[in-house]
């Protein structure tokens, strides 16, 4: 493998060798030739968690300056959703509603910026394992 190289002074070009290309093409080192499907994740016990597996995802959304949303989707359905609500909102001194989505299925949502209190809500009341809440956004 061949570099042109110019001086800094130098109207003249120098032909450096750098070594082969071997090393810059070696499969081993790139990510995406690789079989491990990157969107699979990987429990504690070393088992792949493919897409079957039920994430219950926390996010929040800015309504405008100030404002946010925080939604909660992927809970189970035979929770009693009017009861988990009620709860969070005393909780959390805010006020929320459910939405019923063709794909997601419930979500609750609730006003402000609640991420981290509806996980410990979530993993506390055992609603669901800590492992299977995905929290989205910076906190």
């Amino acid at each position: 493998y061949q570099r042109r190289v110019r001086g800094r002074n130098s109207k003249h070009t120098t032909i450096r060798n750098t070594g082969t290309l071997d090393h810059f093409m070696s499969d081993s080192g790139v990510l995406n030739l690789q079989k491990k499907d990157p969107f699979n994740d990987i429990d504690d016990t070393g088992t792949i968690i493919g897409n079957n597996a039920q994430y219950v995802h926390i996010r929040v959304v800015q309504r405008n300056a100030k404002k946010r949303i925080t939604t909660c989707e992927g809970l189970p359905e035979k929770l009693n959703f009017d009861k988990v609500l009620k709860a969070l909102r005393k909780q959390l001194c805010c006020n929320g509603c459910l939405l019923q989505d063709k794909d997601l299925g419930t979500v609750i949502q609730l006003q402000g910026d609640h991420r981290q209190e509806v996980f410990n809500f979530l993993s506390e009341t055992e609603i669901v394992k800590s492992e299977m809440i995905k929290i989205h956004g910076i906190m």
